[in-house]
């Protein structure tokens, strides 16, 4: 089993910073079913988001990386910046890799409640025609522009918003100060 440092295309990053996946597939060859590889958002200063195992990938010359999640870390990544990263999938010797690894967040964050709402007023004849138009808000706004307020369970009054999957200020009061 070797190691992997595969590159996240930047729009593939923003949407696995918005939604929830299983597995990431980047075009690229290299790596092999049962490696380890750490998931490297690019850039100025590279980042490790994730870990994750390859479960299939391509012939050589071309072809497709799909690896599952094993770890994530989006919210707090690991600096990367001492890889040496050449193209999609370079290999990374196992101590740096673990030298990468020990720098994510020292232990899992404990699994607790959180209570995420997304309120919309809607002006509609009924209760069936206000819900249609709720979720083609959604699905036309989408995390771009519609705020999800997250509290803590037992805590809502630390309730804060987040757009495009970051914490964002929206009191406009606020901003008028700046």
């Amino acid at each position: 089993m070797a190691q992997w440092a595969v590159l996240i295309p930047a729009e593939r990053f923003e949407a696995e910073r918005l939604f929830q996946h299983d597995t990431l597939t980047v075009d690229g060859t290299g790596p092999t079913p049962g490696d380890e590889a750490l998931i490297v958002a690019g850039g100025e200063r590279p980042v490790a988001v994730a870990l994750g195992r390859v479960t299939s990938a391509g012939p050589t010359g071309g072809g497709r990386i799909e690896l599952v999640y094993t770890r994530r870390s989006f919210d707090e990544p690991a600096s990367a910046d001492d890889l040496p990263l050449s193209g999609v999938a370079t290999p990374v010797d196992a101590a740096a890799f673990q030298r990468v690894v020990g720098r994510f967040a020292a232990a899992a964050q404990p699994r607790r409640t959180w209570l995420v709402s997304l309120d919309l007023p809607i002006e509609a004849a009924s209760p069936a025609e206000a819900v249609r138009q709720f979720w083609t808000y959604v699905m036309d706004l989408g995390p771009r522009e519609l705020p999800a307020f997250v509290s803590p369970s037992g805590d809502e009054l630390a309730m804060q918003a987040f757009v495009l999957g970051a914490a964002a200020n929206l009191d406009p009061e606020e901003d008028e100060d700046e």
